[in-house]
């Protein structure tokens, strides 16, 4: 299983700056995480960073990581200006943008564009369908229409992987217009996550290899002291995501051998690649997750 990290985008107390946010991309490809993810807020419980502005600024420091957003909202920016931001971040970087996309699950965040959030499914379909034209292969693009440069260097253009809670729907979506599959941790469980895999693999066209997958969202906070770890799952996360508690209790926070434990429970359910998002002194989380955590799931699974 690959991990990778979240951009600490929402304001939980630590406020932002430039040399954190690239000193925290250049400590994660210095741990070896693989990916390098930000997520798409307007607006959101706790203040939130642009995420397209903030993986731009850190390309540099990056390394060789995989560039992702996990996801960015079509229906919200639109797929032509979202479409421009993504090539540009990609020919940056050198074409290691994985463009992850969802039609967005926040009311606050429709209702500042003026989109009815009810309408999200049917304007999502139709962003996706525009937006993989726009990322495609440089020789794809409307016939005699304006063009969009510049194009991805790569020969297939920016790969779309599709966000899915797991439902029938949202999966007939991902195989059919996904080159790849992001669910979310503090929306599944090991069990769900292995279900919802089995129901995708059925829906590709036989020999069709599977989709590659991404666990995304998965916030984490390695701490020995046990109830100071309830009070980040409680007074923290459960209200930042307004979540019942017992609804986050999959996800890895706590002593380093619970992490492992429930990191393992996804690796042993099928998981390719996980996301973690760090809780409070993130510099310092990726390094316990590497140094403590990691090597406990590597010996359980």
């Amino acid at each position: 299983m690959e991990y990778g990290v979240h951009l600490p985008l929402a304001d939980l107390g630590q406020g932002w700056s430039l040399t954190a946010l690239r000193d925290y991309a250049r400590a994660a490809s210095e741990l070896g995480y693989s990916w390098l993810c930000a997520n798409d807020h307007l607006v959101f419980a706790r203040p939130w960073l642009d995420g397209l502005t903030a993986l731009s600024a850190v390309i540099d420091v990056s390394g060789e990581m995989t560039l992702a957003t996990t996801v960015s909202l079509p229906v919200l920016r639109g797929p032509a200006v979202l479409a421009k931001a993504l090539s540009a971040i990609d020919v940056l970087s050198g074409g290691r943008l994985v463009a992850g996309v969802g039609p967005g699950s926040s009311r606050a965040d429709h209702a500042l564009v003026g989109v009815p959030f009810e309408d999200r499914w049917r304007r999502f379909d139709e962003a996706l369908r525009a937006l993989r034209v726009l990322l495609g292969a440089p020789s794809a693009g409307p016939a005699g229409g304006p063009r969009l440069e510049p194009r991805s260097a790569g020969p297939g253009g920016i790969p779309v992987w599709v966000a899915s809670w797991g439902s029938d729907a949202g999966l007939r979506r991902v195989a059919r217009l996904g080159d790849g599959w992001i669910a979310s941790a503090y929306n599944t469980t090991p069990d769900r996550f292995r279900a919802c895999s089995g129901t995708l693999r059925g829906l590709r066209p036989a020999g069709d290899p599977p989709l590659p997958t991404a666990l995304a969202t998965t916030w984490v906070h390695v701490s020995e002291d046990a109830p100071g770890a309830e009070r980040v799952l409680t007074d923290v996360l459960a209200p930042l995501l307004d979540r019942p508690v017992e609804a986050l209790r999959q996800l890895p926070i706590g002593p380093a051998e619970v992490c492992a434990e429930r990191l393992a429970a996804f690796a042993a359910a099928g998981v390719e690649r996980i996301l973690l998002w760090p809780l409070g002194e993130p510099v310092r989380q990726l390094g316990l997750v590497r140094e403590r955590v990691v090597p406990l799931v590597r010996t359980s699974v």
